[in-house]
């Protein structure tokens, strides 16, 4: 089946500026992705759509193609499928072929490895969707406690019902992550979104699904990417 990974990543990131290219433990940050995404060997193509010439000399050093710079869909507003799709269609007709399955894989996830790509491609193909989301099991941060703060900072409970529940009887909810989001590539096109029609979760390690945003998940990255390398010496 013809796979490509799609990895997008903008120059022009406000939060941390030059984010996909800053260097996270001796490696620029979307190297992480890249080198998962290679090592997978679940793909015919791994593309980086980028606008900014920096990050696509930094992408194909690593071995990534970029044949061509992102034409649309590069500013703070647009959503990031929107860009994925621009990228497939400008790979398609670049490489003059269609592709079957399309897997979206976020420079700033990177802790993601090769094994969860190919975790999450072999659930993928063994399902009925044409949409599939990566996602993590909320664990500490127990989200049926959630409470928004009136203006005095009293709490108003989201979900008032479960105060009378012991945690470990509460249902198991899930928060979707950047980490790897997968479509046919003829329905991506159809909805223009990765949350189309039936769409699934894929779950995964929390760890793994980090993403980077801003400063904050950035020392959450660092910390549990230590914590890992820690455990595995």
């Amino acid at each position: 089946m013809s796979t490509i990974a799609i990895i997008p990543a903008r120059g022009g990131s406000k939060r941390i500026p030059n984010k996909n290219i800053m260097d996270f433990f001796g490696k620029p940050m979307i190297a992480w992705t890249i080198e998962a995404a290679l090592s997978s060997d679940c793909f015919e193509k791994v593309l980086v759509s980028t606008d900014d010439k920096k990050v696509a000399s930094v992408a194909e050093a690593y071995g990534a193609d970029v044949p061509f710079l992102r034409k649309e869909a590069s500013d703070d507003f647009s959503p990031v499928s929107e860009a994925t799709l621009s990228a497939l269609l400008q790979a398609e007709n670049y490489w003059e072929c269609e592709f079957e399955t399309v897997v979206q894989l976020m420079a700033n996830c990177p802790i993601r490895c090769a094994k969860e790509i190919q975790t999450g491609l072999n659930q993928f193909r063994s399902s009925d969707s044409d949409f599939q989301i990566s996602a993590f099991e909320f664990g500490w941060m127990n989200p049926w406690w959630a409470a928004k703060l009136d203006p005095n900072k009293k709490p108003i409970q989201i979900f008032s019902d479960a105060l009378n529940s012991r945690s470990q009887d509460l249902e198991r909810l899930y928060c979707p992550t950047g980490a790897i989001w997968i479509a046919a590539g003829a329905a991506l096109k159809c909805s223009k979104t990765f949350y189309g029609d039936g769409h699934v979760f894929c779950p995964m390690s929390w760890t793994a699904a980090v993403d980077i945003d801003d400063y904050d998940d950035l020392m959450m990255a660092k910390a549990v990417f230590r914590m890992l390398n820690e455990a595995s010496c």
